[in-house]
């Protein structure tokens, strides 16, 4: 028997092997990748949708001049229940990186603040209304800025 044509053998098998684990690795970690951006794609998309949902029943309910202050504090409060951005948001805390959680929270709690002016009886009209919409419309398009860049692999998502 020749040792060199058995160590050839063993040495091309070791190598074979090692090859298909390498490849194999590779390709489970790049399919876990794309399965992570995708599961954080439809998230980002959900929770800015139900914000979106959200703050357009506010707005409704802040257009209700003929309305009485109680329904138009009725309509706000279940804006904020039918939205569905309580869950989401605590979804984006989770498996976000820390600056788009950090966005997500400084849009929901300015949407949560218009949400408290129009509970109070503020009209669409009103100039303390007016302020919080515009801050929310900035924080809002920093929310989406943030996912942008999270999206595009800028960011990775914190432990």
């Amino acid at each position: 028997m020749q040792w060199g044509s058995l160590i050839s053998t063993a040495l091309g098998a070791v190598i074979g092997v090692l090859a298909t684990l390498t490849a194999d690795l590779s390709r489970a970690k790049r399919t876990r990748q794309d399965n992570e951006h995708n599961t954080r794609r439809q998230l980002y998309a959900d929770y800015l949708a139900a914000l979106a949902r959200t703050r357009n029943n506010l707005r409704l309910a802040a257009r209700s001049a003929h309305t009485p202050p109680e329904e138009r504090a009725r309509k706000a409060i279940e804006a904020f229940k039918e939205g569905n951005a309580y869950e989401l948001r605590y979804h984006v805390a989770l498996i976000a990186p820390a600056p788009v959680v950090e966005a997500s929270t400084a849009a929901f709690r300015s949407l949560r603040d218009l949400r408290d002016l129009v509970e109070e009886g503020a009209l669409h009209t009103d100039p303390s209304y007016l302020d919080l919409r515009d801050r929310w419309e900035e924080s809002f398009a920093e929310l989406r800025t943030a996912m942008r860049g999270s999206l595009d692999g800028a960011q990775t998502p914190t432990a």
